[in-house]
C-alpha cells in the first residue's frame, strides 16, 4: 500500500489532483482518498485544513510515505515555502514536486519555475526530488505521475518490510462507534506486526485494549504489517475515550515535559526562554513553554535561527512517544510557524 500526502497552498491545485488519485473517503481537516485496482492500493491525504492551521499539514505528512508538493504556475508563495520547511524538518525522504495547472502556462515559463524551485530547495530534503508538470484538466502528465509514485512506492515497501520485527505501534487518525461492535479506529501500523487478540495499551490514556478484529481495505485479516492502513475493532474501551493521534502500543512513554536536542530552522526567528510553543509528535500536539535553553554546554536566554541547542520544554498535556520519535516545534504566532525539530 502506498500512502501519499498532497500539500501546498490553497490555490495550488492539490485538491483537484487528490480527486484524480482516488475516491473521497473520510473528511475532516484532512481528506482521505482511496484507490484499489489490479493490485495497486493508494491512500491519498489532502491537508485541506492548511494553511489556516498547520496541524492538518503535519497530520498528512505523518500519515504518508510519499509527499507531493503542488506548485501552480504563479510560483512559490509564503505557504509553499512553509511546506518546504515542514518537509525538511520532518526529514521526508520520498517525494515529488508537482507543477500543477500546466495547461495554463508555457513550457518556457515552466522551465524557469523548475530552476527557481531547484535554487530554493537546495540544501533541503527536496533538492534531489524529481519535478513533473501535470494538468487535471487536460490530464497531461497524470499517468507519468502515477508511474513515478509506483516506483517510489516500491522503495518504500522495502523500507517498511524492515520494520515488521519491531515492537508494534499503531497511530489512530479516525475513531467512531459501530452498533453491535463498539469502538472502531482507523489508523496506520507505523511499525511491527499486529494480530487479532493482541493485548496492547491505548496511549496517552494508558488504558489496556484488545484487538477484536482487523480489516484492511474492507477485508477481514488475522494480522497486518508495518505500513498497512487498518480498521480495528477494540475491546475494553469506548470510542469517546479515543481521539486522533492516540497510539496503540506496549512500549510508548508518557510525559508532559521534554528535554530535546534541537536544530532550529534557518527561517525562524530567534527563540527566547519563556516563549510558548506548540509541540508535535506523530499526530499528537501539545502547548509547551520554553523553560531553559543550553548551547555549547552553557545556559542562555535565547537561541539564534539555524542553531543547535538543548531545549527544556514544560507542558500540562500528556503526550505518548517512543525514544526514536522526531519532535517538531512551532510558534503559531509567527508568519513562518515552524521553528525546528528535535530528538530526546
Amino acid at each position: 500500500m502506498t500512502k501519499i500526502a498532497i500539500i501546498g497552498s490553497e490555490q495550488s491545485g492539490r485538491s483537484a489532483l487528490a480527486s484524480k488519485l482516488g475516491k473521497k473517503g473520510n473528511v475532516s481537516d484532512v481528506t482521505i482518498y482511496d484507490f484499489a485496482k489490479s493490485g495497486t492500493v493508494l491512500m491519498t491525504v489532502d491537508a485541506t485544513g492548511y494553511p489556516k492551521s498547520i496541524k492538518p499539514l503535519v497530520t498528512a505528512l505523518n500519515l504518508s510515505d510519499i509527499a507531493l508538493l503542488c506548485i501552480p504556475p504563479t510560483g512559490l508563495d509564503t505557504y509553499a515555502g512553509e511546506c518546504i520547511v515542514a518537509l525538511d524538518l520532518l526529514g521526508c525522504k520520498h517525494g515529488l514536486v508537482v507543477l500543477t495547472k500546466s495547461d495554463t502556462s508555457y513550457p518556457s515559463a515552466l522551465e524557469e519555475l523548475k530552476k527557481s524551485i531547484r535554487n530554493i530547495t537546495s540544501g533541503t530534503v527536496l533538492e534531489n526530488w524529481d519535478q513533473i508538470a501535470i494538468s487535471t484538466t487536460t490530464f497531461e502528465g497524470l499517468e507519468e505521475l502515477k508511474g513515478m509514485i509506483a516506483l517510489i512506492g516500491e522503495r518504500v515497501d522495502d523500507e517498511l518490510a524492515r520494520l515488521n520485527e519491531l515492537p508494534p505501534r499503531v497511530v489512530i487518525d479516525h475513531v467512531f462507534n459501530v452498533t453491535g461492535i463498539g469502538c472502531v479506529v482507523l489508523g496506520i501500523v507505523w511499525q511491527g506486526t499486529i494480530n487479532v487478540k493482541d493485548k496492547m495499551t491505548m496511549m496517552p490514556v494508558d488504558k489496556p485494549v484488545e484487538i477484536r478484529s482487523i480489516q484492511m481495505h474492507d477485508v477481514d485479516v488475522k494480522n497486518a504489517p508495518a505500513g498497512a492502513r487498518v480498521g480495528l475493532a477494540l475491546k475494553n474501551i469506548l470510542s469517546k475515550a479515543v481521539d486522533r493521534g492516540y497510539v496503540i502500543s506496549n512500549d510508548d512513554i508518557l510525559t508532559t515535559d521534554f528535554t530535546l536536542k534541537c536544530t532550529l530552522s534557518p527561517f525562524t526567528k530567534r527563540l527566547d526562554v519563556g516563549v510558548m510553543l506548540h509541540l508535535f509528535v506523530g499526530l499528537q500536539s501539545a502547548p509547551v513553554s520554553v523553560e531553559k535553553i543550553v548551547m555549547n554546554g552553557e545556559v542562555v536566554d535565547h537561541a539564534a535561527s539555524g542553531s543547535e541547542c538543548v531545549l527544556t520544554l514544560s507542558g500540562s498535556k500528556k503526550v505518548a512517544y517512543s525514544e526514536s520519535d522526531r519532535f517538531i516545534i512551532a510558534n503559531l504566532d509567527e508568519k513562518q510557524r515552524f521553528v525546528g525539530y528535535g530528538f530526546l
